[in-house]
């Protein structure tokens, strides 16, 4: 196996800066992506959707929603295919761009009232351009730490990015919640809703001063370097393919480890404020207030996991995450139908503590999954597909079934039913957490996977 020593770590002061470059960024992403969620189950489905029934038009509103997950593979595709051939900063500073002036069009949008079906459509449009841009962040945010970082405590380091979800989500419900809170329903329709919107504006200007003040990835120059020696460039203009023929099973591992990630997140942040306040007789400002404590724990506990993985593996902690969100789910909703805040709050913590255990080790696992000239087109299609089966539907999927059914059992056993794919998915993968970033390159075929089994059987 490939000493971790050729990985030399950063000087100890770039480290940080280049974690926060990717937390705020991440950060204010998902707080755009996950702002719209939010107001999709609050109030999207009367000022876009005001003809419809009340849970017709939450459906609506939610398949608004989902059209944002359909664009994030083309994201994928096209961020990951410059990020892979220009570098991971630029194309992340386009991608904050792009999210956060969608955000801010959308707190400027006619509504229904005014312009009629013409407000639904761009409504929808300016959620294809967040999809698209949230489908190139992920990749390149967890892969500027990852190729940066500390090979020894990559898990750890990797995971900060992935707490911008976490931090997204707490700053877009604490931000609807102060507002429900000072506001009455009417003026908060007319007007207040706009207000987390446009507020992206702002925050996007801190992020892009701090990303613009990073350095590129150096595994990434290197692989660049050797690449033009090798004058390989034009053979390499299309990553895609080169993922699709080296590392197609990695993708596929990716995307199955997804699931139960993905919907099991939407179902108990996004769902859960129309299930609490449709069928538990919770008010607005309850279930936002339970979501606003669980993802604070959240975002504590994903580094936790992190170290974890990088001390005992990335599968054993994905394993447990799955299995344990898969068995939370019954208790979940029995907690949330009693109505009591205190249920509320434990039944969305623990499932989102469950949760951070897969989320925490993906951006490790994803990132030593592929060889440089690939990476961030192969960790970007393996997570951003996936969303398009897992995270896009989830939320329509629940509201529909209840709907339907009218009880919690069929949402539980839909939760289940991904956590066992990603059982599946996790289980039959190799451990990652000692393969070196910089040595990782899939010449000749079969190397890369070659290299992986070298490094499992070391283990």
């Amino acid at each position: 196996m490939a000493s971790e020593a050729t990985t030399a770590p950063p000087p100890p002061a770039s480290l940080p800066r280049i974690v926060a470059a990717s937390l705020i960024g991440t950060t204010i992403e998902w707080y755009d992506f996950f702002l719209y969620g939010s107001a999709a189950a609050l109030v999207f489905n009367k000022l876009f959707f005001p003809d419809s029934d009340p849970l017709v038009g939450t459906l609506l509103s939610f398949l608004t929603y989902a059209v944002g997950f359909a664009a994030r593979p083309l994201g994928a595709l096209v961020f990951g295919h410059y990020g892979d051939r220009l570098g991971r900063k630029k194309l992340l500073v386009l991608s904050l761009v792009m999210m956060g002036g969608a955000t801010f069009a959308i707190g400027l949008l006619p509504t229904h009232a005014t312009v009629g079906a013409a407000a639904p459509v761009l409504l929808t449009t300016l959620r294809l351009v967040q999809g698209f841009a949230l489908g190139g962040e992920w990749g390149g945010a967890v892969l500027l730490v990852s190729e940066h970082g500390d090979p020894r405590r990559r898990g750890f380091w990797a995971s900060w990015p992935q707490t911008g979800a976490p931090a997204g989500q707490l700053l877009a419900t604490g931000v609807l919640s102060l507002l429900t809170a000072v506001l009455s329903d009417h003026a908060f329709g007319a007007w207040g809703w706009r207000v987390p919107f446009l507020l992206s504006g702002v925050l996007v200007l801190i992020g892009l001063w701090i990303r613009l003040s990073v350095d590129e990835s150096p595994v990434f120059k290197e692989a660049l370097a050797r690449a033009e020696s090798r004058r390989t460039q034009e053979a390499e203009k299309l990553p895609l393919v080169s993922v699709l023929r080296h590392h197609w099973r990695d993708v596929l591992v990716a995307m199955g480890a997804r699931m139960a990630e993905n919907i099991s997140y939407y179902v108990i942040t996004a769902f859960i404020l129309v299930y609490a306040t449709t069928s538990a007789g919770v008010s607005k400002q309850t279930a936002l207030n339970a979501v606003l404590i669980g993802s604070a724990v959240h975002f504590a506990v994903i580094p936790a996991w992190g170290a974890l993985s990088d001390r005992v593996g990335r599968r054993p902690v994905y394993l447990l995450g799955a299995a344990g969100v898969g068995l939370w789910m019954f208790p979940f909703f029995s907690l949330v139908d009693t109505g009591s805040f205190g249920y509320l709050v434990l039944a969305v913590t623990v499932g989102l503590v469950l949760h951070g255990a897969m989320y925490a080790p993906q951006a490790a696992f994803f990132a030593e999954m592929f060889a440089t000239r690939m990476r961030y087109s192969g960790a970007s299609i393996g997570a951003q597909f996936a969303s398009v089966a897992a995270g896009a539907p989830a939320p329509l999927i629940a509201t529909a079934l209840l709907d339907d059914y009218g009880s919690s059992t069929p949402i539980a056993l839909y939760v289940i039913a991904a956590a066992v794919l990603t059982l599946i998915a996790v289980g039959v993968a190799r451990e990652t957490r000692h393969r070196d970033l910089a040595r990782i390159e899939a010449e000749g075929g079969e190397s890369a996977a070659a290299g992986t089994a070298a490094e499992a059987r070391t283990v």
